[in-house]
């Protein structure tokens, strides 16, 4: 199937959902979607299904042309809440700390981006999609009408991420946590190709002090919104 043009109008409406790791985004993008009936797309996902996969084979994090071979051609579905690689349920797996850093590392690598964009923008289909990423309202869906950027203290971050870590019974130090955090936002933050920032149009949201339930309104509404203005502008 080939993907639209960011540039191109497309029919199937997108609401784009970006920011830091562990701001809430996955969560907040998936119970936006349940809530519409629209597509969800996990763009992470396919960056820590990348990492996972090389690590798997042995391939160095820092080999380009290899990994980004590895991107275009993994072997990866998303069925039933589930992610699959190559037949194995890898849900779990590449929630890994390790793998987590691994696709913070690869994601870096412009050749991998490149391979990953297509297979992305494949995802928005009728009704419409909602995508979670860092930068899904930049790079990947800069035509989106509804674009969110979401946003938390790093120390309230680590904080979600130690509970979700201790909850499975996983040992974590909250310090080395925040530390992560904070490198993993420096180095996305100052990559050369699709930095994470926000879009110009992007809502910016805060949920250092908001829950889940009060984040998904706050974007249910903005893509109300912007449907009216958009409905207006025509």
């Amino acid at each position: 199937m080939s993907a639209a043009s960011p540039l191109t109008p497309h029919p199937s409406p997108v609401i784009t959902i970006d920011g830091p790791s562990a701001s809430g985004k996955g969560t907040v993008a998936e119970r936006v979607a349940m809530a519409l009936g629209f597509h969800f797309l996990d763009s992470g996902a396919l960056y820590r299904l990348t990492a996972l996969a090389a690590m798997k084979q042995g391939v160095a994090l820092d080999d380009a042309p290899h990994i980004a071979e590895l991107a275009a051609c993994l072997p990866a579905t998303f069925r039933d809440g589930s992610v699959w690689l190559a037949g194995e349920n890898v849900t779990d797996a590449i929630r890994a700390e390790a793998v987590g850093e691994g696709a913070s590392n690869v994601a870096a690598l412009p050749a991998v981006r490149a391979a990953l964009l297509d297979r992305q923008r494949a995802y928005r289909q009728p009704p419409g999609l909602v995508a979670d990423g860092r930068d899904m309202g930049t790079v990947v869906f800069a035509d989106a009408a509804t674009k969110v950027f979401l946003t938390a203290s790093a120390e309230a971050r680590a904080e979600r991420r130690y509970k979700q870590l201790i909850e499975k019974g996983n040992s974590a130090s909250l310090t080395d946590l925040v530390a992560d955090m904070q490198a993993r936002d420096a180095r996305d933050t100052a990559r050369a190709v699709a930095p994470l920032k926000p879009a110009p149009d992007a809502l910016l949201l805060d949920t250092t002090h908001m829950d889940i339930e009060s984040a998904v309104r706050a974007v249910l509404a903005h893509y109300a919104a912007c449907r009216i203005q958009n409905q207006q502008g025509h």
